[in-house]
Order: structure tokens, then C-alpha cells, then sequence
């Protein structure tokens, strides 16, 4: 009996409260207020607003409102790229980056600063970096004297803004994760500064990140924030501006926030779980190692849920160009996916992190069809009918997702769960594309 005479899927709809902010400009406008409270910018003033490579919702509208409501104040306000190494770690990949994102000089009405260029601030002390979390100030130590750098154009700048989405990490625990503080320590501070934090290891990332913020808003003209948190729809629940002065505190309360919203899986134990697509504009390991509970990174132990035997990758994002950071949290993926990666841009991810299991180019097979029957074969199952199989995709989307039988059933009677479409048999195309209405990395989209 193979899986694809057997196998039936039911496309499913996990349901979340509605959280997202029904009048986004007018709360944007609100934030950029909020940001310049404790400001004192003279009119005329050139204000740096960092701009990530993260695929934020509706980062494009968020920035070019900052940029229109600190023109209309009478500010020079122009955009300067923060992504640490991501883009090559070059001006023309950073624009391309961005540019995926809808953020280019015409769409943003003002000026894109991208380049290699940093200055180097200063050093970290490594005392009392943050006394409010034990984990953080027992590794205070480890991170003394690490260089501190930063964009050239923002330093030179009257003031910088600094707007993130605030979300948990990849790679870490603590009371700081990606967000603010993270984009001031890495993303601003480029390849050098990407090179700098991550030259401690995983386990040192909680305490390096607030250590190098704390000299970048002493020794920088940093003005305050936009904070920006999404719910498990990927819709903007919270975006908060905040002083300066007030980071700290602001973004440790906005990160329980997150965690709170953040989307998951609708079942802790998968046997394989297919992603339609994984990519640098859903999470900067490609997939988000909460989400299928996969760290690979040495001396890190892996999260206990969700359980899954088998991950198996079917596409790579063409706005990631290339780089597959994070493909080697994979157990398989298909021929095309390993032709498509771009060695250069992957291992310099990699390397730069230190986490360079996580480029480990996992079993590649000649299609969809091939990948899922070699999983099935892996699992050893008598009866594919009873696979716990789960299809998302990727890992930033999950409202709708696609399951097997024994997964559908289990979650029939879930009240934040409801059954939109099913059985369909499991299929395949003539080139053994995987057929699912609606999915990303499928031919029927």
C-alpha cells in the first residue's frame, strides 16, 4: 500500500482571537509621537530609521508612514539598512533584500543608505549588563570587551530610530530576544558587528545582545523605537513607540506579548511535516526552530515539543536569493531546493552565527512524490493511512494547514480548530509536484 493511494488529507483552519490593530496608520503615527518624547531633535534634523530584512506585515506601510510623520515635522528623515550580514553583507544584495520587501527609494519617498560602512563605538564592560535576569547576568562576564560597531550612516545621523518586530529567538532564551535591543547590536552593527556577538556562541547571545545595546544608546544619537508585534495570523496586534530611556523595560514586557501570540503547530506530535516553503522572509533560520522544535546548534539542548520524526523542505523562498540558513533543520528536501542554494550567502549566515549545523544540506530527492514515499519508507509505518502527517506552508503561516486522517480526527472536536476542506487523496503532479489548493510550493496555487 503506498501513501499515495492511501493517504487522505483535510485542509484545516486554526482559529485565534482577532487581535490586529483595526487603524494601522493612525496607531503608526501615534507610536512615532510616543518614540520622540524624550527627544530634543532641532528642525531640520537627519533621522536614521532602520530598515531589516525581515518579512514584517506591512513593514513598507509602517516605514514610509514613519518617514512621512517625521517629514512632516520637520525632520530629514532617510532609511539606512540594519540586517547584519544578511545581503551578502554588501550594498547591492542589502537593496535586493529590501526591494523584496517593497522597500525602495520611490516607495518610501526618501533616500536608502545601504553600504558595508561601520564605525566602531566602543567596547562592552560585561558588569551588571542586566541584574533582572539571573541567566543573563551570570554569563555578564563572558562578554566583556567585545567591539561594539554600527552603521556609519545612522552614527553620523541626528538621531536614529529603530524599528523592529519584537519576537522570540531562534536560537536563544532570555529576557531580550529579536527585536529592538537585537537590531541595535546586530543588525545595525552589520558583518563586523554580526561577526562580533556571534563569535560567543548560543549560549552567550542573551547576554551579548543587551550588553552591546546599552553602549550603542550611550555612545549613539539613538532617539527611541517603533515596536512592532504580531499576532499568529501574522497581523500587526501592537506597535508601540518608545523613548530611549524606556527600551529596556518596554521591550522585556512586549516580549511575554509575543510569546503569548506567536503561531504554532495544531498538534505537538507529527510524524513527517512537509514545508511548502521555507525562506529568510518567514524567519532568519529559514524556518522558525520554535515552531517545528529543532535548535541544531552545538551544546544546545532541543526542545522537548513538538515531537517530530521527520521534517521534509519542498521550496526556498526566491526573496531569500539563495540563502538557505536553516535548510539543515531539515531531514529532506527536494533536488530543485539544493540547486537553488547559494553556497556564498548560506555559509557566511552560518558561519557568522557559529550555528553552522543548521547549513547541513539534508537528503535531497528528485521531487515531492519521491521525498514524501522515502519519509514514509524512513518511518517504517505498516499502514501510511495512520501517518501523522502535517503540511504547512512554511513556518510563519500557519491559519490553514493541511493533515492526515489520524491528525484531522484528533482535532475535530478543538473549538479553535474547524475542518474547511477533505478528504483529498495525497497527489502528486507529472512532475511530482505536490497538489494542494491554495499552498504555497504547490502547483495548484
Amino acid at each position: 500500500m503506498t501513501a499515495e493511494s492511501s493517504v487522505r488529507l483535510y485542509k484545516i483552519r486554526q482559529h485565534v482571537p482577532d487581535s490586529r490593530i483595526a487603524d494601522l496608520p493612525s496607531a503608526i503615527r501615534d507610536s512615532v509621537e510616543q518614540s520622540l518624547k524624550e527627544a530634543a531633535l532641532p528642525s531640520g534634523a537627519a533621522v536614521a530609521i532602520t530598515a531589516g530584512s525581515r518579512g514584517i506585515r506591512s513593514i513598507d506601510v509602517i516605514l514610509r508612514t514613519v518617514v512621512d510623520q517625521l517629514r512632516q515635522k520637520g525632520y530629514r528623515p532617510f532609511l539606512v539598512s540594519a540586517m547584519g550580514s544578511h545581503g551578502s553583507g554588501e550594498a547591492e544584495g542589502q537593496r535586493e533584500v529590501l526591494a523584496s520587501l517593497g522597500i525602495t527609494e520611490q516607495s518610501m519617498g526618501t533616500e536608502v543608505r545601504c553600504s558595508g560602512e561601520v564605525v566602531q563605538l566602543g567596547a562592552t564592560e560585561g558588569e551588571a549588563v542586566l541584574a533582572a535576569s539571573a541567566a543573563t547576568s551570570a554569563s555578564a562576564a563572558g562578554v566583556a570587551g567585545l567591539p561594539v560597531y554600527m552603521a556609519k550612516e545612522a552614527f553620523e545621523a541626528d538621531g536614529i530610530l529603530v524599528i523592529n518586530r519584537i519576537k522570540p529567538h531562534t536560537a536563544f532564551q532570555g529576557d531580550y530576544e529579536s527585536g529592538l535591543l537585537k537590531m541595535l547590536a546586530v543588525g545595525l552593527g552589520r558583518t563586523p558587528g554580526a561577526n562580533s556577538v556571534h563569535s560567543l556562541g548560543a549560549k552567550q547571545l542573551a547576554a551579548a545582545i543587551p550588553s552591546i545595546a546599552r553602549v550603542c544608546l550611550e555612545k549613539a544619537p539613538v532617539i527611541g523605537g517603533i515596536a512592532i508585534v504580531e499576532n499568529a495570523e501574522e497581523q500587526t496586534a501592537i506597535i508601540e513607540g518608545i523613548p530611549a530611556g524606556s527600551l529596556f523595560a518596554a521591550e522585556k514586557r512586549l516580549l511575554l506579548e509575543a510569546k503569548r501570540m506567536m503561531p504554532s503547530l495544531p498538534v505537538q506530535r507529527i510524524d513527517l511535516c512537509l514545508v511548502g516553503e521555507m525562506g529568510k522572509n518567514y524567519s532568519g533560520t529559514g524556518m522558525d526552530a520554535n515552531i517545528i522544535g529543532r535548535m541544531r546548534i552545538h551544546g544546545v539542548a532541543e526542545p522537548k515539543l513538538p515531537d517530530i520524526t521527520y521534517v521534509g523542505v519542498l521550496g526556498l523562498s526566491s526573496a531569500s536569493r539563495g540563502n538557505a540558513a536553516g535548510i539543515g533543520l531539515a531531514d529532506f528536501t527536494t533536488d530543485a531546493v539544493a540547486g537553488s542554494i547559494d553556497k556564498q550567502a548560506t555559509y557566511l549566515n552560518c558561519l557568522t552565527s557559529g550555528f553552522v549545523m543548521r547549513a547541513a544540506v539534508p537528503m535531497s530527492f528528485a521531487n515531492d512524490r519521491e521525498l514524501v514515499n522515502q519519509a514514509m519508507f524512513a518511518l517504517k509505518t505498516p499502514d501510511p493511512r495512520k501517518v501523522r502527517l502535517v503540511y504547512i506552508k512554511n513556518t510563519l503561516h500557519l491559519d490553514e494547514v493541511w493533515v492526515s486522517e489520524p491528525v484531522c480526527e484528533e482535532l475535530r472536536d478543538r473549538p479553535d480548530c474547524t475542518v474547511l476542506e477533505g478528504p483529498l487523496a495525497l497527489s502528486f503532479d507529472r512532475n511530482g509536484r505536490l497538489l494542494l489548493p491554495g499552498c504555497s510550493g504547490s502547483e495548484a496555487d
